[in-house]
């Protein structure tokens, strides 16, 4: 198996998840999207998102990965995907 066959088997699984940014956002649209899956008010994400960030702990690095491994709602883009097929 390739690495080609790999990422691309990675970037298909993570797309089947239903997860991806959402068109609601502030920065990355993450808590926009997770809001949308979840069935919740966007704001409410971003605050239970920034009372994980006060508290040690990996919110922000998960917030960063997410940004870069989920897809965009509209274009279906996913950053990662992009850079390693540069």
């Amino acid at each position: 198996m390739t690495f080609q066959d790999l990422t691309r088997k990675m970037f298909t699984a993570i797309r089947g998840t239903g997860l991806s940014r959402g068109p609601d956002r502030l920065l990355g649209g993450v808590c926009g999207g997770l809001a949308a899956k979840l069935g919740v008010d966007p704001n409410a994400a971003r605050i239970v998102f920034l009372i994980l960030a006060l508290v040690p702990g990996p919110a922000v690095t998960f917030y960063i990965w997410a940004w870069i491994l989920l897809p965009d709602s509209t274009t279906n883009r996913i950053y990662l995907e992009s850079w390693l097929n540069s």
